[in-house]
């Protein structure tokens, strides 16, 4: 696990998807996943119909971003466990997903989270009573920006989301950026959706 580094990804501009202007808006396949406020990695096995699995591009402690930093309400930079993975269903990669988990949250309960291996952080937080979480704001990005690796992105139209969990009053934020193979997915099985 490389020490401290601090994260260099450009800002974005994160917001509820509602106040996008009409021209730069998701396309409407995915509004309806963006917007889902339930367990992402449920949905993605489900649609999957259980072939699902989860590979850990990294993990690493660094000083999140200054905007990752802003939407954890950091009152000053500190170091976070910083996990990147991509969730993939049917052997393709449909989700690429970086969480940042400050090192304050990762006591009692959470202390665990330090070694989730190959299992998906959300069937951990959505089994949780407590859990709270922030309104979903959504962004664009290009293949280009450096947040999304060069070699899963693509394409110039990727659409993601982020919101910040908390347990314990202990915030967690976890951003998801639906990749090509899921938007294709979803295409794919439209006709059969309405059909039904």
């Amino acid at each position: 696990m490389p020490s401290a580094i601090a994260s260099t990804h450009r800002s974005f501009r994160w917001r509820p998807r509602r106040q996008l202007p009409p021209q730069s808006r998701p396309p409407r396949a995915l509004c309806a996943w963006l917007d889902d406020s339930g367990s992402l990695t449920a949905r993605l096995i489900a649609l999957s119909q259980g072939q699902f699995h989860l590979e850990v591009l990294r993990q690493y402690l660094a000083l999140p971003s200054r905007e990752e930093q802003q939407a954890l309400a950091m009152a000053r930079p500190a170091r976070a466990l910083i996990r990147e993975v991509i969730l993939c269903g049917r052997n393709q990669p449909w989700v690429f997903a970086r969480s940042v988990l400050p090192l304050s949250s990762l006591s009692g309960k959470l202390r665990h989270l330090r070694k989730q291996h190959n299992r998906p952080l959300g069937a951990f937080l959505f089994s949780q009573p407590h859990l709270r979480r922030s309104p979903i704001a959504v962004a664009a990005f290009s293949a280009d920006d450096g947040y999304v690796p060069a070699s899963i992105a693509r394409q110039n139209s990727l659409w993601g989301r982020r919101s910040v969990f908390a347990l314990d009053g202990k915030p967690l934020l976890v951003s998801e950026v639906f990749l090509p193979a899921l938007c294709a997915q979803l295409l794919q099985d439209k006709p059969s959706i309405n059909n039904q």
